[in-house]
């Protein structure tokens, strides 16, 4: 993060103080919320569209959270027509009254949503104009659009990346198309994208891009795991098998999460293999299993009732009881979540685990954390209950401290990780339903049951270390503050 530690105390301090003085103004919403050392500071209903991905970028001073959300469609007060759930454009300079500044519908008849986003300055690019800010955003299942989003309540079509807009896209040989998660990195200016490539046998495969100049991305490569590719001589995969989660890469290393809940698989890439290949094969980038062996360090398989959402690396980690330890006083670790798939907790328990990477050659889980379903009487509120992300960005006073979780209708779980082998949860916000939260179906032996729960699908943080959490339900967005013993550790 750009923003140092002291300029961010000051900084929250002086919104912390708006915050108090409008909390009770927070439109729609009581103040009553299952809350521990979590406030809320304020609240959006994101025109009641169904939540998924919060993305929070520095306009200078200034604070805009892009949203993505998952297909749908919803009436928009700016312009009067109901529109197919798109891309959310929200000012949250202050944080206590966020404004709503603009919706962009998905392109083409045929799609619905925008999941993921990810934005980067021109400045940052290696070839981009300086002056603007780009966001890349998928358009439904389809493709992949980069927006000109310099003045963020104006976004301009660029130019599409990969994929179409209608149904002549390339499908898998299982006749899908999708997209999903991904990452882009403005250093580089390499989009590492999340879909559906032509004859590959599973529906998402890791698309690479080199969007560093926005007005002429060019592939680098297609990949996933041996078996996954186009021509494999193995087994076609289970039909259950999506593919590829979502990829984080982190400089040197890349970490690749497979199959969300179930069957899961976790990869651990070099980077400059992946990108340039075997210098010893004719075609370096071409999908045989040799190439795709090639960049691999690690992988480590999951056994069928858990699976690899998210995989996101803390390097660095010094262990306090360790102080007097010779060897590995530091680890290297890696937050996994499994993502909980079905309401009433008619699947195995899901749960977040703390993997100890420092042998980046033989990952292996330390520690895990869950959150229980009494008191909360979860699986029966309605929805799914277990974890399915934590929040995608670092921030010097979470890390190597806390973990932000969104846990579905158990809301928002901060996890005290500084004994990784111990995590312990020491704060938690379940956000009340409002008119807009939407009602969670499942017929359990033969009878369909019914129930409106919040379902916190996502969280991230900004510079200033304020936490925004989406609602799949489409109850909206909520915007925390860590408070008390929390907050403390966080050391605000």
């Amino acid at each position: 993060m750009a923003c140092g530690i002291r300029g961010c105390v000051v900084f929250i301090k002086i919104g912390l103080a708006v915050a108090a003085a409008c909390a009770a103004f927070v439109p729609g919403l009581s103040l009553s919320q299952d809350a521990v050392d979590l406030r809320l500071v304020g609240h959006d209903d994101l025109q009641a569209r169904s939540a998924y991905q919060p993305v929070v970028h520095a306009y200078g001073e200034r604070r805009v959270l892009f949203v993505g959300h998952h297909a749908g469609e919803a009436p928009n007060p700016q312009t009067g027509k109901v529109e197919k759930n798109g891309l959310s454009i929200v000012d949250v300079t202050n944080p206590a009254a966020p404004k709503y500044l603009a919706h962009v519908p998905p392109t083409g008849d045929e799609a619905s949503g925008t999941q993921h986003v990810q934005v980067c300055d021109g400045s940052a690019l290696p070839r981009a104009d300086r002056a603007k800010v780009y966001a890349i955003r998928t358009n439904g299942l389809l493709s992949y659009e980069l927006l000109d989003v310099t003045d963020p309540a104006r976004p301009k079509f660029v130019t599409t990346i990969a994929g179409t807009g209608v149904s002549s896209r390339p499908k898998s040989d299982r006749g899908n198309r999708e997209t999903h998660k991904f990452q882009w990195d403005c250093a580089t200016g390499i989009a590492y994208m999340n879909g559906t490539a032509p004859g590959w046998r599973v529906t998402r495969v890791l698309q690479v891009y080199d969007v560093g100049n926005p007005a002429a991305p060019k592939h680098i490569r297609d990949f996933g795991l041996e078996g996954y590719e186009p021509d494999a001589k193995a087994p076609f995969p289970d039909p259950e098998v999506a593919g590829l989660h979502q990829p984080f890469v982190v400089g040197k290393r890349m970490y690749l999460g497979y199959n969300s809940g179930d069957d899961g698989v976790l990869q651990i890439l070099d980077t400059d293999k992946f990108l340039h290949g075997d210098p010893q094969s004719r075609e370096p980038l071409t999908p045989t299993p040799a190439n795709l062996g090639f960049p691999q360090i690690a992988r480590l398989d999951f056994p069928r009732f858990w699976g690899v959402h998210t995989a996101k690396p803390i390097y660095g980690f010094e262990i306090a009881d360790y102080a007097d330890d010779r060897e590995e006083r530091t680890r290297d670790l890696l937050l996994v979540s499994s993502e909980t798939e079905t309401f009433r907790c008619q699947s195995s328990r899901d749960v977040m685990f703390i993997l100890d990477i420092t042998d980046e050659r033989h990952p292996l889980p330390i520690s895990t954390f869950q959150v229980p379903e009494e008191p909360g009487d979860f699986c029966h509120r309605g929805g799914r209950f277990g974890p399915h992300s934590f929040a995608d960005a670092y921030h010097p006073n979470f890390d190597k401290k806390l973990v932000v979780l969104a846990y579905f209708n158990a809301g928002v779980r901060v996890v005290d990780i500084r004994n990784p082998f111990v995590p312990v949860e020491v704060a938690h916000f379940i956000p009340e339903i409002t008119a807009n939260t939407t009602e969670s179906c499942i017929a359990i032996d033969g009878q369909r049951e019914c129930k409106r729960a919040i379902q916190t699908n996502n969280v991230n943080l900004d510079d200033r270390g304020y936490i925004y959490a989406l609602d799949r339900a489409s109850t909206g967005l909520h915007i925390l503050e860590l408070t008390g013993k929390a907050r403390a550790i966080a050391g605000f």
